[in-house]
């Protein structure tokens, strides 16, 4: 299968988006009212009723595999003490779990173009629905730290390949509506994130209190979200459009090392991930040292989670309607530099309001995923880009909070800690500004 044909999963496939289109998402004659994207004018040759409903069922696909996307990380954290405990796992090993993500979204995650142009991205998704499954539902009961780690990298490993072809699956089913379309992605992916976070204990408690049924519970969201892929799968053949039969003219092909803006992606996206790990796993800490009960500190994550719900369906649709998506990357940065003020300045008497303000800079995630739809003009381009940016992103964001922690160790206090949060923001914001840029990878390249 060629590069070009990577996007066979749906009928919108091929590099039909024009600048135009881009540009006026949802305005135009193939975004119909109440029908899903482009894909909604084809989608009735899929044959059947499933056919008929295929868009829809693809937008389940899409939300239920972005609810899915965080639990196996979020809900670990509220029980890790029981499981430590339970495992006789050391603090060094539980420290690196807080980096395993990371590392395994980078590892794994580069692989998923090889596996799309093999399989198909639907078919990739959809394993990798199953692998979230089992690796989430045998790791409590695999025996041992070894066991639970390996169990750990299992969903994890879907998680990475997932992470990247989402954007090409967007860009494939609905290149008119790639904003809107990115927000409910990354709304749903940001709800999962902070339910897991939310209710594990509650239905730890609710089911008896073993921290193995409370970690394992995850793994019927997973294998529910595997449905709609199937019956996407199950309809592929009449609903690839003009990819299947193999007459669509062959691309150029893209050597994605060679362009600026894939670069300039990258680091965005590593830098926003870093600030987002730094975010999640030391802020908590960094209130309660200022006199925040543990509690309080809690919710005030939380709140910073929470922030991500609303915001990251609005900003990708406020995004896709510029055509320099460069001063959203400035006005994020800008609020992340004004909450680091804060957490220096007062981190007590404001923390409501730096919880906030992180929470809007934490939202550069969303802008990062829309910006990676619009910087190709092919599917087979975007989920190039979408490897790439995501798996060097992610491995820059590697060092970020052990970084954090040795620089606190070292001083005393979290001024130091937090300089380097803030001068972090800085090159964020420069390379945002470069990716936002209004041109392809294809023009690069």
């Amino acid at each position: 299968m060629a590069d070009e044909d990577l996007a066979t999963l749906g009928p919108a496939a091929g590099p039909r988006t024009t600048s135009t289109a881009r540009h006026s998402e949802g305005t135009g004659p193939q975004a119909a009212p109440g029908v899903p994207g482009a894909a909604a004018a084809e989608s009735g040759r899929a044959g059947g009723a499933v056919g008929r409903w295929l868009p829809w069922i693809v937008t389940a696909g899409i939300v239920l595999a972005a609810l899915n996307l965080r639990p196996a990380i979020t809900s670990l954290g509220p029980l890790m003490a029981e499981v430590r405990a339970s495992l006789g796992m050391s603090a060094s090993v539980a420290g690196l779990l807080t980096s395993v993500p990371a590392m395994c979204f980078a590892a794994f995650g580069i692989a998923a173009p090889r596996l799309a142009r093999r399989w198909g991205p639907g078919a990739i998704v959809c394993a990798g629905m199953a692998a979230i499954a089992v690796g989430i539902a045998l790791r409590p009961f695999a025996g041992g730290t070894g066991g639970f780690l390996a169990a750990s990298a299992l969903a994890l490993a879907g998680i990475a390949v997932s992470n990247v072809l989402m954007p090409v699956v967007i860009k494939s089913w609905f290149p008119e509506r790639v904003g809107p379309m990115t927000g409910l992605y990354s709304m749903a992916l940001a709800l999962g994130t902070s339910l897991a976070a939310a209710l594990t204990v509650p239905i730890t408690e609710g089911l008896g209190g073993s921290w193995r049924i409370g970690l394992a519970v995850w793994a019927a969201l997973a294998a529910v979200a595997a449905l709609p892929w199937l019956a996407v799968l199950r309809q592929r053949g009449a609903a690839s459009g003009p990819a299947a039969g193999g007459e669509r003219p062959a691309e150029a092909p893209v050597r994605i090392t060679s362009s600026p803006t894939a670069w300039a992606l990258a680091v965005f996206f590593g830098l926003q991930a870093t600030a987002a790990y730094i975010t999640m796993g030391w802020m908590p800490q960094i209130f309660r040292d200022a006199g925040v009960s543990a509690g309080t500190a809690g919710v005030l994550l939380a709140v910073t989670m929470a922030m991500g719900v609303p915001l990251s369906f609005v900003l990708p649709r406020l995004a896709s309607r510029m055509r320099h998506q460069g001063p959203l990357a400035v006005a994020l940065g800008l609020c992340g530099l004004a909450g680091y003020a804060g957490l220096w300045l007062a981190p007590a008497a404001g923390a409501w309001a730096w919880a906030l303000l992180m929470g809007v800079s934490n939202c550069a995630f969303p802008l990062a995923l829309t910006m990676i739809g619009m910087r190709s003009t092919s599917s087979a381009g975007v989920v190039k880009l979408s490897a790439f940016a995501q798996s060097v992103g992610y491995l820059i964001s590697i060092p970020g909070p052990q970084l954090v922690g040795t620089l606190y160790d070292h001083s005393g206090g979290w001024g130091l800690p937090i300089a380097l949060m803030a001068g972090l923001m800085v090159p964020q914001i420069a390379v945002g500004v470069l990716a936002g840029r209004d041109r392809r990878i294809e023009d690069e390249a």
